[in-house]
């Protein structure tokens, strides 16, 4: 083992804590391990990086290693630094402990029965109105949900204790497989077949749950939806999903929400935005417009001589914004329309109006006009 570099082959300084070492080891291992990557030098690499921690994992020989280029230590000291690689996974809490920790990502810990399970997620769509999304509204919705048994408790044997402990795991859930391979032992954790990995050993099925352990139920329950929900966004009830098929916790409830569009507002965000087309004389003119708001109408002052495209913004009358005591703006923009005909007697006084107006008022126009020449 000698005159290799076994930082630089897990990827660690000579200062690396246990804890790095370790860590590095753990991320190497998984990645060359050969029943998780089938290229050819992964076998050579997996090797490697064993030999490695297998020196540096271990304080004593990490020590002999440091001083002396050896896990065996000073070769003329006449010690004997026996360990090495069939030793260390045959150790306690070296690899078959890391093992188990990489293996547990595909299926398998050392928690066993007492792992606390997540039951699955339920998801649902919803579609709510542009004022039930703008001021919150509560709903009932019934849904069809696993719910842990309540004659056994979730045990699946009856009245919740007609079952003893498994023989084959002792109540663990799990039991360990060793594995000789070219490169040494490996051991490695799966869910005990003879109880389907629950520790337990049903002696009478409950009778409403078929010893499940859990029973789907339709449950109504009543949403609250706040104000300020926007198209597409996920209300989580956590805790009211599935229950799970043994110790834990139930999954989540998540509701999309879809909104209806306002007839006239378009929303972008909190702000609410409107495109208001009006009489080409009222922007000349000036005077007042009545719009709309979330929840009531607002008379708006068009100023004498306001620009087509000018946009007029109304503070704290946009959308509510959500778990917040605040609300966006409303932006107008006010758009000049023009009569769809004229008459031959309005065509005459737009005409005179234009004369005795004269090109002279536009000051855009003009400016205009001088580029061209």
């Amino acid at each position: 083992m000698a005159n290799k570099d076994y930082y630089s082959i897990l990827g660690v300084d000579k200062s690396a804590s246990e804890d790095e070492i370790k860590s590095a080891y753990r991320r190497l291992a998984k990645k060359y391990h050969p029943d998780l990557n089938k290229t050819p030098e992964a076998a050579e690499k997996f090797k490697e990086i064993n030999e490695a921690y297998s020196v540096l994992g271990d304080p004593k020989k990490r020590s002999n290693y440091d001083q002396f280029g050896s896990a065996e230590g000073n070769p003329f000291s006449g010690s004997n630094g026996a360990g090495g690689f069939e030793d260390f996974f045959g150790g306690g809490g070296g690899f078959s402990d890391i093992f188990s920790d990489i293996f547990s990502a595909f299926g398998g810990g050392r928690s066993g029965a007492n792992a606390r399970e997540k039951g699955s997620d339920i998801n649902l769509s919803i579609n709510l109105s542009f004022e039930e999304a703008a001021f919150g509204v509560e709903k009932n919705i019934t849904i069809g949900k696993l719910e842990k048994c309540a004659s056994c408790q979730g045990s699946g044997a009856k009245n919740g204790k007609d079952f003893t402990i498994c023989p084959e795991c002792n109540g663990t859930g799990r039991v360990r497989f060793q594995q000789n391979t070219l490169f040494g032992t490996t051991i490695r954790e799966a869910g005990c077949p003879k109880c389907n990995a629950t520790g337990k050993i049903i002696k009478e099925k409950c009778p409403d749950c078929n010893g499940k352990g859990y029973q789907k139920v339709n449950r109504t329950i009543r949403i609250k939806f706040p104000a300020g929900m926007d198209n597409g966004q996920t209300l989580r009830m956590r805790g009211e999903g599935n229950a799970p098929t043994r110790n834990g916790i139930n999954g989540d409830l998540n509701i999309k929400v879809s909104v209806s569009p306002h007839k006239i507002l378009e929303r972008k965000g909190d702000d609410l935005y409107l495109d208001l087309y009006l009489p080409f004389t009222t922007l000349l003119l000036g005077g007042k417009v009545e719009i709309p708001l979330v929840n009531d109408k607002y008379l708006l002052t068009i100023p004498e001589l306001t620009a087509s495209g000018t946009v007029m913004r109304i503070k704290n009358k946009g959308m509510k914004r959500l778990n917040r005591d605040s609300y966006g703006d409303l932006l107008v923009t006010v758009k000049a329309e023009t009569p769809k005909s004229l008459d031959k007697q309005t065509k005459q006084k737009l005409q005179s109006l234009a004369e005795e107006i004269g090109d002279g008022a536009y000051t855009k126009y003009n400016n205009y006009l001088k580029k061209m020449k």
